[in-house]
């Protein structure tokens, strides 16, 4: 049955495209629109709906599971074969990695994430009261239907502002629908950086990312 992508990996390409249409190398691609108007998460047999491989992986000091598949030329409207390899790993410091791996034979949209909520504080607690850290001074408006406008705007004087660690229940009253914004990433794209800093004060539970990619994307579960 549906879910709102508990856990999964949301791909061909995660977040919206414009009226599921996109144009690459002078071809216009028509993908679905299964969240109206738009297209979501890959369309409606996205990464999240199908079976994939699974071998398990031993490192030093580490232990997970690599899942893989083929993502077919013409998989939901979109060009190139897709090998994806996602490959969790856990190791003896209680850290939990994720890496995508991505090789297409065709210029396409790939854009992966993982789709856990996050509830550091654990049952019967709130992320509200966690600490958020976003290392992004900047962040793309949208419009009513969560897709960017273009612009780049600073966080300055917004309830978006998280350069310094807030409590994300402090200002979320003041966001119409909860945060489901993507800020603008601080420093090089490319490099590997940190992007959050998430911390649960009671249980002293710690969520760090980093990434290479010039965005974040903060949803709060508004729906």
């Amino acid at each position: 049955e549906r879910h709102p992508y508990f856990g999964c990996i949301a791909g061909r390409y995660c977040n919206r495209i414009a009226k599921g249409k996109f144009t690459l190398d002078g071809q216009e691609y028509t993908l679905a629109t299964n969240n109206a108007p738009h297209h979501l998460h890959g369309g409606e047999n996205g990464f999240d709906r199908q079976v994939w491989k699974a071998m398990i992986v031993r490192k030093e000091g580490a232990a997970g599971v690599a899942f893989s598949r083929l993502s077919k030329d013409g998989e939901e409207g979109y060009p190139g074969n897709v090998h994806v390899t996602c490959t969790y790993l856990l190791n003896d410091r209680n850290e939990l990695r994720i890496d995508y791996e991505a090789i297409t034979d065709k210029a396409t949209h790939v854009n992966l994430t993982h789709h856990s909520y996050w509830n550091l504080a654990g049952p019967g607690g709130t992320v509200l009261d966690h600490v958020l850290r976003l290392y992004a001074t900047q962040y793309t408006p949208a419009d009513d239907t969560l897709i960017t406008t273009g612009k780049i705007d600073p966080v300055a004087t917004t309830p978006l502002d998280f350069t310094t660690p807030t409590p994300i229940g402090a200002r979320i009253m003041n966001v119409p629908g909860g945060y489901d914004h993507n800020w603008v990433a601080d420093g090089e794209v490319g490099v590997l950086r940190p992007h959050a800093e998430l911390i649960d004060p009671k249980s002293g539970r710690v969520l760090e990312v980093a990434s290479t990619e010039p965005g974040i994307q903060f949803y709060s579960g508004n729906f």
